[in-house]
């Protein structure tokens, strides 16, 4: 409560992103439950990325938010065909939610507060979610007319690595050597006020409080879910692969839905986390190392996506032959006791740890498998259809970059 006192004394535009889920729902009652207790007539702005295609009871508890809080809330319901990635094809390595020509196949109607494509000039169709969701916060901050805007995220660091190393990396654009910050644009900062709560804090929260929370988690716990294992996101990605049959049980109608929306679901919804798409302990044929079996495996797909593969691979094996990546002292120790060959570099980042280059390995028996890059990753990159390559570690490519910021300029506009 101190961190959103801090905020709203500093900023004069308070922008909470909200999915529906217990990060963000419990973010954003902390600050409901601030304003109540100090009686503050201000409004923040409420921005929901609404992808279409989830639970009934995510989309109840969205319109009950908006509707029993709408003195306290500017609210912008987003409904835009950006590009999503999807982990349930091999052909497919994205899908648009609230596709024009796909409406006759939505999983439901358009909300009937909805903002589309017509209402954000920045929009463009190469857009990922991502980069809308980076450039909504800087239009809303020019829309709202606000001296400066604060974008409050509920996301925590114990979900996973990805979001540790977003909160805690050292950088110099905290706002006002807060840790809990990062700057955006100008005037513009993102904030992660629960950065530090863990899964038991959210729920111990919701019930010393009776916050309102999404029913589908009582849902996820009688079908036998662990608390850290519910998740309420796109269905399709691969954080999703394993709880997308839970969607059978649940809702069947909505299920059917489903499977006629994207490619690839139904196969997903019988084998997403097991061996069959990378999950648990996968196993390949006897007499082919992982090398071959990964060269097998490209050979099965579409040859763009083949070549999108082996671009990301190329890239990777060129870094730690050239570059190394960093890792600790216990790691090292292991590739000592195992007789790996390895060369010690130099680097720049703030770590501790070593660079090390070494050639790619087919597989490695080590307590940390993803520190080391290795062929069976791979395998399991490709029977995830993880057409990013996002268990690999790997973050975009100099192409992808360089796109990227092509159209940055191109558009003329600030991230």
């Amino acid at each position: 409560m101190e961190r959103i006192e801090f905020i709203f004394d500093n900023f004069d535009h308070v922008y909470l992103s909200f999915s529906g889920g217990k990060d963000s729902g419990v973010m954003l009652h902390l600050v409901l439950k601030y304003l109540k207790d100090n009686q503050l007539k201000r409004k923040i702005t409420l921005m929901h990325l609404d992808y279409e295609a989830q639970y009934e009871a995510t989309t109840e508890y969205v319109k009950r938010i908006e509707e029993n809080y709408k003195d306290y809330l500017n609210v912008y319901h987003v409904c835009v065909p950006f590009k999503v990635h999807t982990c349930t094809s091999m052909y497919q390595d994205y899908w648009r939610p609230w596709e024009e020509d796909k409406r006759d196949i939505w999983v439901r109607d358009l909300p009937h507060n909805a903002m589309t494509k017509d209402d954000f000039d920045f929009y463009s169709e190469n857009q990922w979610d991502y980069d809308f969701q980076e450039k909504l916060s800087v239009w809303a901050h020019k829309k709202e007319q606000a001296d400066k805007t604060a974008v409050l995220v509920g996301i925590r660091a114990q979900e996973s690595l990805n979001r540790w190393r977003t909160i805690v990396k050292e950088r110099n654009s905290y706002y006002a050597d807060k840790k809990y910050s990062k700057k955006i644009a100008d005037d513009v900062y993102n904030f992660y006020p629960i950065y530090d709560w863990t899964t038991e804090d959210i729920w111990t929260a919701n019930a010393k409080f009776g916050f309102d929370y999404n029913k589908l988690y009582d849902l996820y716990y009688q079908a036998g879910l662990p608390i850290e294992a519910m998740r309420v996101a796109s269905p399709f990605i691969s954080e999703g692969q394993e709880t997308l049959k839970l969607y059978k049980v649940i809702e069947p109608h909505t299920w059917g839905k489903l499977v006629s929306r994207v490619n690839g679901v139904n196969f997903t919804g019988l084998y997403g986390g097991t061996t069959a798409m990378g999950w648990k302990k996968i196993t390949k044929p006897d007499k082919m190392t992982w090398k071959q079996y990964m060269e097998f495996l490209l050979d099965t797909l579409p040859e763009d996506k083949k070549q999108n593969y082996l671009k990301k691979l190329k890239t990777s094996v060129k870094f730690w032959k050239e570059k190394g990546g960093v890792l600790s002292d216990e790691i090292i120790e292991e590739l000592d006791r195992l007789s790996i060959k390895y060369e010690l570099g130099t680097h720049n980042y703030r770590t501790s740890k070593k660079a090390v280059k070494l050639d790619y390995l087919d597989d490695l028996d080590i307590k940390d498998f993803k520190a080391i890059p290795t062929y069976k990753r791979m395998c399991i990159c490709i029977l995830r259809n993880d057409h990013t390559c996002k268990y690999m570690g790997f973050s975009q490519t100099k192409f992808e970059t360089k796109k990227r910021k092509e159209a940055i300029e191109k558009y003329g506009k600030i991230l």
